[in-house]
């Protein structure tokens, strides 16, 4: 089962160390730490962010910070039962 409280988490501290605000996905590859290879799991999910970046439907950019976006791809991911 995905902890979606740690999942949340892991994504914040990756995309935290972008230049806010950011005005699309490749604002953030800079500030992960594998870069697009950034892998976030939690019990049976596991995602790279660059097939999260093809999952979402592309966001509602301008976000002035982490948990704005993570809190609309946390939404997307749960609509689409990804968890």
């Amino acid at each position: 089962m995905t902890d979606k409280d740690d999942l949340r988490e892991q994504m914040i501290e990756a995309f935290e160390g972008a230049d806010y605000p950011i005005s699309s996905p490749m604002d953030l590859v800079p500030a992960l730490p594998n870069g697009p290879s950034t892998t976030f799991e939690s019990g049976d999910f596991s995602m790279t962010a660059m097939e999260l970046n093809t999952k979402l439907s592309g966001g509602d950019f301008p976000y002035d910070a982490p948990e704005d976006f993570v809190d609309d791809i946390m939404e997307e991911l749960e609509d689409q039962g990804e968890i």
